[in-house]
């Protein structure tokens, strides 16, 4: 089922102002990132409308249906008005026309405002849009920003993932989500994970139940979402196994037709885990900014092996 995003929701995220529309229309949805900005449908030309898009009018919008004749504007105004049509938009705290408000009022259609210009409400709705709308994917496992990074916690059930999220929450850590987390593609090199409404602020610790982190934690011991940038999955060491000692040796794996890297970590008495997702979570911010230490070792290493073939 495709994902919708009433207008509601749309008002309060930006604060909009309800000009003119009842609760039963605030129900409508918006089925559509795409915003329509309509100057030639306001000429007559009406053959590429898209009726199930916000309507959006700026100072140009504005400004030329100020210059139609009001039987003329009232006429292509009613032409705007489908049953599918989310609602209109004025930027700039600009007047809407009272046309577009009659012919909004007789298809129960809201006119909302807003104070800000055009070209910053168009992207602050895109943005608002293309993630209320974007595809779901559930993954296991505890999401947690570790110093601003977006932190994956998966691995084998019972292994300690939402006890070792309570540690990095108690170390100042902010918790995301617990045991399930809900992914949606921001854009093809970006993934945001953010908790069920379910599961929101809640965290279940084994022989305690479900604790309640905000309330515990206080406020900025939570967020809402995160973009998700590693993946740190937690197995149970074996002696019989063999583990990256250079940090060479790590993966990515695929979440939501993404690539995230992955590092592995072996979880065994004595080990504080909390401690090596923060490390690691430093060590990878590093290698983005461009510092490795494992190619530092490798060339030191090498010097040192040519030094000594020089002797």
């Amino acid at each position: 089922m495709a994902e919708t995003v009433k207008v509601k929701e749309l008002v309060d995220k930006l604060s909009l102002e309800v000009v003119t529309g009842d609760e039963e229309s605030l129900e409508r949805v918006i089925t559509t990132g795409d915003i329509s900005r309509p100057g030639l449908e306001l000429t007559g030309y009406f053959n590429y409308y898209s009726h199930d898009r916000l309507q959006l009018f700026g100072n140009k919008e504005i400004t030329f249906a100020e210059r139609m004749m009001p039987e003329e504007r009232l006429m292509v105004l009613r032409r705007m008005c489908s049953d599918d049509t989310p609602a209109f938009i004025v930027s700039r705290g600009l007047t809407p026309p009272k046309e577009m408000i009659e012919a909004a009022s007789e298809r129960n259609i809201p006119v909302l405002s807003s104070p800000i210009s055009t070209s910053r409400l168009l992207g602050e709705i895109s943005s608002f849009l293309n993630g209320g709308l974007a595809p779901r994917t559930s993954v296991h496992g505890v999401l947690v920003d570790v110093y601003g990074l977006g932190v994956l916690i998966q691995g084998d059930s019972g292994i300690g993932k939402s006890e070792t999220a309570l540690e990095l929450v108690k170390r100042g850590h902010r918790l995301i989500a617990d045991d399930r987390v809900d992914v949606y593609q921001q854009d093809e090199l970006t993934l945001v994970g953010e908790p069920p409404k379910i599961l929101q602020h809640l965290i279940e610790i084994r022989g305690i139940g479900i604790i309640d982190v905000m309330n515990l934690f206080g406020a900025s011991a939570v967020r809402g979402s995160m973009p998700l940038q590693l993946v740190v999955y937690l197995e149970n060491w074996s002696k019989d196994k063999k583990y990256d000692r250079l940090g060479s040796g790590n993966t990515e794996v695929e979440i939501a037709e993404v690539k995230i890297p992955q590092v592995k970590i072996p979880v065994k008495t004595g080990r504080n885990v909390a401690i090596i997702i923060e490390v690691a979570a430093m060590n990878f911010r590093a290698r983005t900014m461009g510092y490795d230490a494992t190619k530092t070792f490798e060339d030191r290493l090498t010097q040192l092996i040519e030094e000594n073939s020089g002797q």
